[in-house]
């Protein structure tokens, strides 16, 4: 049997990354607010393991991304399909990431994608043209990660 699995990205700003990348993919922000209220009155946690991120209660460190057509947990918010976990850590980024994520375009051209993400922060690192292999941008999110627009 498969196993499920998510990726797991680590970051300075677990919400504002995954609002970039809920938007760069046209993913949902999951909402655990409902499964942090249960916690709270139940004494399982604690009001300092809690931020308000967009009018909702998120955990402090964390935030993930989930496709908007696969199934989800309605009380916890997390998906069990493709999904992208974001973690804070207190290390910035060093070196090339050894993972990456490509986005592919819609039918269209290229520079359309290309630009959508930039107005949402990425910025183009270089243009890679394959010819027939392929044709693609090395991106970076707001926080460096690469990535390729293809």
């Amino acid at each position: 049997m498969a196993l499920n699995w998510k990726l797991v990205i680590d970051t300075r700003n677990a919400p504002a990354l995954a609002d970039f990348w809920a938007a760069a993919l046209e993913y949902e922000v999951e909402d655990p607010s409902a499964l942090i209220e249960q916690l709270l009155a139940a004494g399982h946690l604690t009001a300092e393991a809690v931020v308000e991120h967009h009018g909702r209660k998120t955990f402090r460190g964390y935030a993930a991304v989930r496709h908007p057509d696969d199934p989800f947990d309605p009380t916890s918010g997390v998906g069990h399909g493709r999904r992208l976990l974001f973690q804070d850590v207190p290390e910035a980024k060093s070196g090339k990431n050894r993972l990456h994520i490509d986005i592919h375009s819609t039918p269209g051209p290229l520079d359309a994608l290309v630009t959508r993400l930039e107005a949402l922060g990425a910025t183009r690192v270089r243009e890679v043209d394959k010819g027939p292999a392929g044709h693609w941008w090395v991106m970076r999110d707001p926080e460096g990660n690469e990535f390729c627009a293809a």
